[in-house]
């Protein structure tokens, strides 16, 4: 099973000519976990050393949903609702920004993760949120209305179903490949110069080895020298 596309254009002949190897997969995350924030900065310097292209659909997955019992939803609370609760701001926030484009989102993603991993900001404070949306030159008021849309709550939710229960996630960073393969990885920053090795490995291991089911290493010594 394959896990790329390639992108095709005409020649000055106007024959047509394979181009650039695209890489195509969803994952499943949440603006509050340290292991996203890990993975989005690898996926960054990827792109940078990559022979080919990242196609990624980012997707909510909640852990405070995951961590409440199964007869209760966050997205159908009524102080969710109401917006007194904003358990799923960020969730929001994420999607009514995607509405602007993948390069508008990425940006957002990227700046709103900094600022709860780095700053160790709140991303339940409306500011915060604003901030991150203002910093990725996003259309504010577009943002605004689409923020304000209840359906971001349903979006939420059939995310986070679809994940939990046809896929069977627990946690995030979790990925989606064409191939029906999903994998929940945790993991460090590499340096740099090892990104884009890593990534065509994990990518091959992730998803196209059927037999694989787990991988991990003893903690402790894991992350033996790296941190």
């Amino acid at each position: 099973m394959k896990l790329e596309s390639y992108s095709q254009t005409l020649d000055t002949e106007g024959k047509m000519t394979t181009d650039t190897k695209i890489y195509n997969f969803s994952i499943y995350f949440d603006f509050r976990w340290p292991f996203v924030y890990n993975v989005a900065v690898w996926l960054t310097q990827v792109r940078k050393n990559l022979d080919g292209d990242i196609n990624i659909d980012w997707k909510p997955f909640s852990l405070a949903q995951a961590n409440n019992p199964d007869d209760f939803k966050f997205w159908e609370h009524p102080d969710v609702l109401a917006g007194k609760d904003n358990t799923l701001l960020a969730h929001q926030a994420g999607l009514a920004i995607k509405r602007q484009g993948p390069d508008t989102f990425e940006k957002f993603l990227i700046i709103l993760l900094k600022k709860r991993h780095e700053e160790r900001l709140d991303l339940t404070d409306y500011s915060v949120i604003e901030s991150a949306a203002i910093e990725s030159s996003a259309d504010m008021e577009q943002f605004k209305n689409d923020l304000s849309d209840v359906n971001l709550l349903k979006e939420i939710g059939e995310n986070h179903t679809y994940a939990s229960e046809e896929l069977g996630a627990f946690g995030v960073p979790t990925f989606h490949f064409e191939s029906g393969q999903s994998t929940f990885l945790k993991m460090f920053v590499p340096p740099e110069n090892e990104s884009a090795s890593m990534f065509t490995s994990l990518m091959e291991v992730m998803g196209t080895f059927n037999y694989v089911g787990e991988i991990k290493r003893p903690q402790p010594p894991w992350p033996l020298g790296v941190a």
